[in-house]
């Protein structure tokens, strides 16, 4: 060891953030460890045994430790008193006497020992610095390059660290070519033995809303919120937004001077549709506006049950449902609501179905009626 290693530690200290302290520490315990096993013969192999090393010079001794008693049993591991006073006259029993054993040839076997301690150490503290960068990034957004696609999975280069798409959650039909920009949703930090792990997405809504983030300043600074988010990846997105702001519309705000706010967002999803709408408290304004493009007629909520029914026009009933029901789905989704949608006709169908079905037991229960009465006449007329 010599002053040219401690000012390299010292540095890697200064660019790794290691403590300099800890460093020091586990290189001397590694240095116990190598002297055990190149030194120590199998009788002395239990003793006690401690390394120094100076952290101005690298200079290393190596000290077999033995405890002070009256009368000696093991001489590996205990020394008498009149033997420790030869060390020094301050001894006294139970003391632990620390006696030089530093090899000639320790030197080369410090330095490997030293090195491998280091390096794992390195490796340790690199390991830690990316776990808690990328810890305080959970559930934001991030910028990356796709490096390769293996078996499903696209493996994308963070910076310091790689990160894998898995295969669901990738948009449906998007391409993934190598050298490409994404941004991404980080869905899951962990601290594994091989390092930190950082699990990403395209397909999640929180992707959504921290692009709106981006984009929108009203909703980064909080002047207008996201209340909720419902999505098919890919497809079509559906964002209920509100104003804590009487000046500022939530709606007008996310969609930009001509668009162009959320149509940044529509390019970075690859042309997903997103639709805007306005969050209300009233759960009937909420479940009508969330059935948006569609005009609704009217909405009964039935709040036990969290279900709603629905009327729409005629023509508007196959815009209401979306296709394959997207729309509707989506909107039960953003509302937390089961929502039953029909046709003015369907209704007024059922309605007069309702009526017809009401008449006629109102008419069966009066011929019941009538024909109670003719019995209790004609069995008055007997008597």
């Amino acid at each position: 060891m010599n002053q040219e290693f401690i000012e390299a530690l010292r540095e890697i200290v200064d660019q790794k953030g290691i403590s300099e302290d800890l460093l020091f520490e586990t290189i001397e315990d590694a240095l116990v460890a190598a002297y055990k096993k190149n030194f120590a013969t199998l009788s002395s192999n239990s003793q006690n045994v401690k390394v120094t090393m100076n952290r101005e010079t690298g200079e290393i001794h190596v000290y077999g430790q033995k405890t002070v008693v009256e009368e000696v049993v093991e001489d590996v591991t205990e020394i008498s008193l009149e033997e420790a006073k030869e060390y020094s006259p301050k001894y006294q029993i139970d003391d632990v006497v620390d006696i030089e054993v530093t090899p000639r040839k320790f030197g080369r076997i410090a330095a490997q020992s030293a090195k491998q301690v280091v390096i794992q150490r390195i490796k340790e503290a690199e390991r830690n610095i990316i776990y808690n960068e990328f810890i305080t990034k959970e559930f934001d957004i991030i910028t990356g390059s796709v490096i390769r696609k293996d078996r499903g999975n696209v493996f994308i280069d963070l910076g310091k660290i790689e990160a894998v798409l898995g295969a669901n959650e990738q948009m449906p039909g998007e391409e993934y070519n190598f050298n490409e920009k994404l941004k991404l949703y980080i869905v899951e930090v962990k601290n594994t033995t091989k390092g930190a792990q950082i699990g990403v997405s395209r397909t999640h809504p929180g992707l959504v809303k921290r692009l709106f983030e981006l984009e929108v300043p009203e909703v980064f600074g909080g002047v207008v919120e996201i209340k909720s988010i419902s999505r098919e990846a890919g497809s079509r997105t559906k964002i209920a937004v509100y104003s804590n702001d009487e000046n500022v519309d939530a709606m007008g705000a996310c969609v930009g001077p001509k668009g162009t706010r959320v149509q940044n967002i529509v390019n970075e999803l690859r042309n997903e549709k997103i639709d805007i709408i306005k969050w209300s408290k009233k759960s009937e304004e909420y479940i009508s506006n969330a059935l948006s493009p569609a005009k609704v007629l009217n909405v009964e909520v039935e709040e036990n049950s969290k279900s709603a029914k629905v009327i729409v026009e005629d023509n508007q009933l196959s815009l209401a449902i979306g296709k394959e029901g997207q729309n509707v789905r989506l909107a039960a989704r953003l509302t937390g609501w089961k929502i039953d949608i029909k046709s003015r006709t369907q209704a007024k169908y059922n309605m007069d179905e309702t009526e017809e079905t009401g008449n006629q037991e109102s008419e069966t229960e009066e011929v019941e009626n009538e024909e109670v009465e003719n019995e209790v006449i004609e069995t008055i007329t007997e008597e």
